[in-house]
């Protein structure tokens, strides 16, 4: 990684990232550690960091069921996490 910084936009929100950070790694440094909602409204974040448990999936781009551990942020990128957005 570099020190550069991105723009990207979070649950509607225009964020500053660390450029070549996964998706999962930017939103834990942000704060944002629920990625979305079990099926029973458990929070869901990263566990395992290389894509096998799939409970950091959100939508990237419009496209769902993304594991943010395995894709890098790129600006622009515009991410939903299926998590309740705090007010």
């Amino acid at each position: 990684m570099t020190g550069r910084r991105i723009d990207i936009v979070v649950n509607g929100k225009p964020t500053s990232v660390q450029a070549g950070a996964t998706v999962a790694a930017a939103l834990l440094n942000g704060g944002v550690y629920r990625l979305r909602e079990s099926v029973v409204g458990e929070a869901r974040g990263p566990v395992c960091g290389m894509g096998i448990c799939y409970e950091c999936r959100v939508t990237i781009n419009d496209v769902s069921q993304q594991r943010a551990c395995l894709s890098v942020v790129e600006p622009g990128m515009r991410v939903e996490t299926g998590a309740p957005v705090a007010k």
